[in-house]
């Protein structure tokens, strides 16, 4: 079996090690969604990991409603990116952008419009918004009409990722958000050829995949799913049913890889008793299979790849307090907590001021 520290080629990206730096929300761009200097600095410390994918990332206005969460949707944002990419590839890094189009996590003061969804439906809680948090509101459901406008926000969203430098894209198709309010059948109630059955609702997550592929290529072309669980109130009753012909789509297309959001019981943000579906899944997916979620520890990723079910581990959290991440699991040394409240607080402080392994016992 592979280690955390052997090489692993992901579709046309070589990485270095197995410790992928998964998605995460800090909230540093403008509020236009242009990337700001300190995101350059921040990703860079950790151009270590075998590779990076980005935190979440807009690719309309539309389908972005975090508040100071960047956007590839304009110019000024694609500008924006190209010193924070050239910066990591300078630190010998790799970086794939995640496109995030939210659905109705959204709120209609920071879009400018009514949320839009596979069906006419309201996440239970309060939406982030520049004001604060305020209740979600019901969704509109997408006309199908809309659908071929949708792909090419994902298409221009694509091409700006690619002119800004990045080396491939991820598309966020989990934790409850528009495409996975599609896969699923508490959220997606529709009666025309994206709704009913589970081969229907796969259909905007092909759809959108071979839009992406065919402008990055498939080999520079992710997708994140989180098959086990609800998620922001957006659930399945069989998951079993969706996520693996999902995956097996995916692994038609030959995209180049698939990461899975995968809680435990005890996961971080939010319990789930529902089996991981990695062994099935790598039963009818041939590509790079990535897990993510609470993994903290070398052995715990270890124990995971000597499953055989999986080929890389993405950390999340672990990456925040540890820019240095690899190293410090390569040598076990102690990790360094993070502080959840400056997780979106807009500043360097909790976000590029964590120092690494050498700096810190200096």
């Amino acid at each position: 079996m592979p280690n955390l520290f052997d090489p692993i080629q992901l579709g046309a990206i070589h990485a270095p090690n197995r410790i992928l730096m998964a998605p995460l929300t800090r909230g540093r761009a403008e509020k236009s969604g242009v990337p700001t200097a300190i995101m350059a600095d921040y990703y860079t410390q950790r151009a270590t990991a075998g590779l990076i994918i980005s935190e979440a990332t807009g690719m309309s206005r539309e389908g972005l409603g975090w508040p100071f969460a960047p956007g590839l949707w304009t110019d000024e944002q694609v500008e924006g990116w190209k010193p924070v990419t050239d910066a990591v590839h300078a630190g010998g890094g790799r970086i794939v952008a995640q496109l995030w189009h939210m659905g109705r996590q959204v709120h209609s003061s920071v879009i400018g419009g009514q949320p839009v969804s596979s069906s006419a439906t309201r996440t239970p809680g309060q939406a982030h918004t520049f004001e604060g948090k305020q209740d979600f509101e019901t969704a509109r459901p997408l006309d199908i009409a809309e659908i071929p406008r949708l792909l090419e926000d994902y298409a221009l969203a694509t091409k700006n990722a690619i002119a800004a430098g990045f080396d491939g894209v991820q598309i966020h198709a989990a934790n409850g958000y528009l495409i996975d309010q599609f896969l699923r059948d508490n959220a997606n109630f529709r009666d025309d050829r994206y709704g009913g059955s589970p081969e229907n609702r796969i259909r905007l997550l092909r759809e959108v995949t071979e839009r992406v592929a065919a402008i990055a290529g498939a080999d520079r072309t992710a997708v994140r799913l989180s098959p086990n669980g609800e998620s922001q109130g957006v659930d399945d009753s069989n998951p079993e049913s969706v996520f693996l012909p999902a995956a097996k789509a995916l692994g038609e297309i030959g995209i180049a890889f698939l990461e899975l959001r995968e809680p435990g019981p005890e996961g971080t943000f939010g319990r789930t008793d529902v089996p991981r579906l990695s062994p099935k899944i790598r039963q009818v997916f041939d590509g790079p299979l990535i897990t993510n979620s609470d993994y903290f520890t070398r052995e715990q990723a270890q124990a995971e790849l000597d499953t055989g079910n999986v080929d890389a581990i993405s950390f999340g959290r672990a990456f925040i307090g540890n820019p240095d991440l690899p190293e410090r699991l390569r040598t076990g040394a102690p990790l360094a907590k993070d502080n959840p409240k400056t997780w979106y607080s807009q500043g360097a402080e909790g976000y590029n001021d964590y120092p690494a392994l050498e700096t810190a016992e200096a």
